[in-house]
């Protein structure tokens, strides 16, 4: 075994302990996921640029995830159609809005919409949740205050506006990500190496969601799950769900 991943395991351990122990908004943003399903809406998810767009592929058609999800999976910022186009249009001012209207984002009173950034600071991002704000959404931010209070004001990867998702947004979950992101140190390399960004924003939206689902069942809801379809008897659970939702998740 070699040191690099022993520092690269402890440092994600960490990162997960922070995440669960010092998340004080956790439980009344699942609430609010949990009220909404209840009054029959869908949660909207958005990852605002290249790799975020796995954390909200992580909650769509999901082994024990909810069904009720309406993942926002732009293909402006997927990697699939270039990594550099994707960096250049989650940087694009103006953009997102287009965006929520495809997917019919806001169409009803107080719908919910999750926002995953670890970096918590480009166009697509800020514009999602004054967006959000626009159509009386309530937002809930996965992010990293660390990051965005470190990076200075007027670079590149910032809005115009200077602000962090984590203060724009009514709830935020702290994915505590740390500064650069990649967090292994390889002897004789400039560079540090291996991400942490997709396991901080998955350990945090898995987390916020087992929530709602917790307060769900102690609302006396049955939650809508989905069952593995890689399970025999998976297909013949999940078609009743399918049925409820193909007509309005649009990934679905």
């Amino acid at each position: 075994m070699r040191k690099e991943q022993v520092q690269y395991y402890n440092t994600v351990l960490g990162i997960y302990d922070k995440i669960l122990n010092n998340n004080p908004q956790l439980e009344d943003a699942a609430r609010v996921i949990a009220q909404s399903i209840a009054r029959g809406q869908l949660i909207h998810v958005i990852g605002t640029g290249g790799h975020s767009n796995m954390a909200a592929e992580e909650l769509l058609w999901r082994a024990g995830g909810l069904a009720p999800i309406n993942a926002i999976l732009d293909a402006g910022t997927n990697l699939i159609h270039g990594a550099k186009r994707s960096n250049i249009i989650e940087r694009t001012e103006g953009y997102t809005e287009k965006v929520f209207n495809v997917y019919n984002v806001g169409k009803t009173p107080n719908e919910v919409i999750i926002i995953a950034n670890a970096y918590g600071i480009n166009a697509m991002t800020i514009d999602a949740v004054i967006e959000a704000r626009k159509r009386g959404m309530t937002s809930i931010a996965i992010t990293s205050t660390g990051f965005a209070d470190s990076v200075p004001k007027g670079v590149p990867s910032r809005h115009s506006s200077g602000m962090n998702l984590y203060q724009e947004a009514d709830y935020f979950i702290n994915n505590f990500m740390p500064y650069g992101d990649a967090v292994v140190d390889i002897d004789g390399c400039n560079q540090k190496t291996a991400p942490t960004s997709t396991l901080c924003n998955t350990f945090a939206i898995n987390l916020l969601m087992l929530t709602a689902v917790a307060i769900l069942k102690e609302m006396g809801i049955d939650p809508p799950l989905w069952t593995s379809a890689n399970l025999p008897d998976g297909d013949r659970k999940n078609k009743a769900l399918e049925e409820q939702y193909a007509s309005r998740v649009k990934h679905l």
